[in-house]
């Protein structure tokens, strides 16, 4: 398929790629263009804001969750019919697995999808010295994938004269400079947040970066760039064309400002593989969806509504009552905290929560066990039998009390590995985030499971 892409990346954290990211997407945006964007790397946040604030359909790329050929897949099925797909990068551009591989790097998913890659380089307090990093990115890796750049903070002064010295010496697209725009910035918050009463405040903030974005930058250069991206072979995994068609499914996904960590893959290889979503809020309905055979609460914010949660004590019931009949659930993170017995909002206050997992749910103030695992059952239960694996990560300044001991969860750099998750025949409950095409099994297990609760009520 021809299926012009681009990959915006950085040599380090904090060089000004996502800001530039945002602005660029919402230029291609006014200008009509049809517009997909994809994140490397596991994190919710930018897809989120991609889609909230933008308006621009996105989704994740992460060549640790997947094989080369599902990677490939995802992205020429999330990028078909767009006239343009825009990559964001993760961390600096060759950083990967355990900071000392290049495996899940954005170096690595843009060597997988072979995408044109521009690099993104914070020039403050630099003139020549940009030659040097450039010329150390281009370098490292042959081929390093690196077609052009992008001069962030670069004093207009500077740009014309810089921009000749790297096109004489690279044979590089300079594709332009971003002044300084101190008052627009994405400050760094818990978990990256953005409320819904920010939404409209910085929507008006990245029209004025894509207006700045359209004198500064050669947006008609990018776009030609990435039409220069090779055509992308890709087919439908395997594994679904061994599925038959069943009836659809009916499962309820938690879906509100507290509950939003939600990989939009998972949810459409649920749907491929039979299953009717459907939305309902934790916050502000009274009752789950009629007919449901299934439930997925996901990750999000539930500390931040502790106290809108438990009182909705209706929902609390109902929860619990349809988890004691036996409805198969799987519970991430910001769900798992849902379903203990006490959850510590932000404020300090305990609140009572669902009471499906025993225990308290607490505040530590740093990030626990973050990062990429691999999870390996450690008895049957309701995603994998004993010993299968699926792939996940973990990102959670709470802790908890009760955190299980069904999997077995391994660092894929190194030997640190610990017990986790809560694991039956009809739950999933636990801190890791799990990527179901790591291992669609353990998502047609569910679906199978939903199926058989079905055929009781």
């Amino acid at each position: 398929m021809n299926c012009p892409r681009v990959m915006l990346a950085a040599p380090a954290s904090g060089s000004g790629k996502t800001l530039i990211t945002c602005g660029i997407l919402q230029a291609l945006v006014n200008r009509g263009l049809g517009t997909a964007s994809f994140k490397c790397g596991p994190d919710y946040i930018d897809p989120m804001f991609h889609q909230r604030v933008i308006g621009a359909k996105s989704r994740n790329l992460d060549t640790f969750f997947t094989d080369p050929e599902t990677t490939r897949y995802l992205f020429g099925h999330g990028a078909a019919g767009q006239d343009i797909s825009v990559v964001e990068g993760v961390m600096g551009y060759y950083d990967g697995l355990g900071g000392t591989t290049l495996t899940g790097s954005s170096f690595d998913v843009a060597r997988t999808l072979q995408i044109p890659t521009v690099l993104i380089i914070n020039c403050k307090g630099q003139s020549l010295s940009v030659l040097a990093v450039l010329k150390g990115f281009l370098e490292y890796e042959q081929p390093s994938m690196i077609k052009g750049v992008i001069l962030n903070r670069m004093s207009p002064m500077l740009y014309g004269n810089i921009r000749e010295i790297i096109e004489r010496q690279f044979g590089l697209r300079v594709l332009g400079y971003v002044p300084q725009v101190e008052e627009l910035r994405l400050e760094s918050r818990h978990l990256g947040l953005v409320l819904p009463h920010e939404v409209e405040r910085l929507k008006e903030g990245l029209q004025k970066l894509a207006g700045i974005l359209e004198e500064t930058l050669d947006l008609d250069g990018l776009i030609a760039l990435s039409r220069e991206a090779p055509p992308l072979a890709f087919q439908r995994p395997a594994f679904f064309r061994k599925q038959g068609k069943r009836e659809p499914i009916p499962i309820a996904v938690a879906e509100d400002e507290a509950f939003c960590f939600t990989y939009r893959d998972n949810l459409e290889l649920l749907e491929e593989l039979g299953a009717r979503l459907v939305s309902f809020s934790p916050l502000e309905d009274r009752e789950l969806p009629k007919g449901c055979r299934g439930m997925l609460l996901s990750g999000g914010y539930p500390e931040l509504y502790a106290g809108r949660l438990s009182e909705n004590k209706s929902m609390r019931q109902a929860i619990r009552q349809a988890l004691e009949r036996g409805m198969p659930c799987m519970a991430e993170c910001g769900g798992f905290l849902y379903l203990h017995e006490e959850l510590e909002g932000t404020e300090g206050v305990s609140y009572p929560m669902v009471g499906a997992i025993s225990g308290r749910a607490y505040p530590t103030g740093k990030l626990g066990r973050f990062g990429y695992i691999t999870l390996t059952a450690q008895e049957d239960q309701l995603l994998l039998s004993k010993g299968e694996q699926v792939r996940g990560h973990e990102f959670h300044y709470w802790e908890s009390e009760n955190c299980g001991e069904s999997f077995r969860a391994q660092k894929p750099v190194g030997k640190r590995e610990w017990l986790c998750g809560h694991g039956t025949e009809a739950l999933y409950a636990g801190f890791p985030h799990v990527f179901y095409y790591s291992n669609p099994q353990a998502a047609l297990n569910f679906l199978k499971k939903c199926e058989e609760y079905s055929c009781l009520f």
